[in-house]
């Protein structure tokens, strides 16, 4: 039986790595439907068919490259709240992370955020769930917020968690490293836009 359209061959991870990075660097340049294949496996220094062994089609290499990327997302935000005894605390710790993975530079993150478009179907479908996984870490962080009654009961915590992502992914389309605002300056008036809209008194 042959593979399926967007099965992955398991490759050694700085590998993989590798190839979602030079991938990633070409669609946010000239955008996902219009890089070729070849043009990644040059990028990467393979003939396209090493790189169609691994994966046999371009949409199963930006499935695996924003699978990547959600990974990376998921990593950042548990470690920038491991050790956080204090609710308020692993929010902010956690919004901070957040802000600084967008900012960062990384062309992973950048197409992850704007090349959902590209997907479809079952990739689609798998992006949405591993999305979802991702957004329970702050569904966590929310209810344990709002138990121990430090958000106003008035609030939604799903709109707040939804609203809330988009407003700190946008920030990623105009934010400018050594602009008018740093990433603190961002960061601080988040958080002060949550305890003066969010917080109980």
């Amino acid at each position: 039986m042959g593979r399926k359209k967007n099965q992955v061959t398991p490759v050694a991870e700085a590998d993989r790595v590798f190839v979602l990075g030079a991938a990633a660097r070409l669609f946010r340049q000239k955008g996902f439907d219009k890089t070729t294949v070849k043009e990644i496996a040059e990028a990467c220094g393979m003939l396209p068919g090493s790189l169609h062994y691994r994966y046999p089609s371009k949409e199963s290499i930006l499935v695996d490259l924003m699978r990547l990327a959600l990974e990376q997302a998921s990593t950042a935000l548990s470690e920038a709240i491991r050790g956080e005894s204090e609710p308020l605390e692993q929010l902010r710790q956690g919004i901070n992370a957040h802000l600084e993975l967008l900012v960062g530079g990384s062309d992973m993150v950048y197409v992850l955020l704007f090349e959902w478009r590209s997907l479809h179907g079952e990739s689609r479908q798998e992006m949405i769930d591993l999305r979802d996984k991702y957004e329970l870490l702050w569904s966590a962080m929310l209810q344990s917020l709002s138990s121990q009654g430090l958000i106003r009961a008035d609030v939604d915590r799903d709109l707040l968690r939804l609203i809330g992502l988009g407003a700190l992914n946008w920030v990623a389309t105009w934010f400018n490293e050594g602009g008018r605002y740093t990433v603190k300056d961002v960061g601080d008036f988040v958080w002060t836009v949550i305890k003066d809209g969010v917080l109980k008194r």
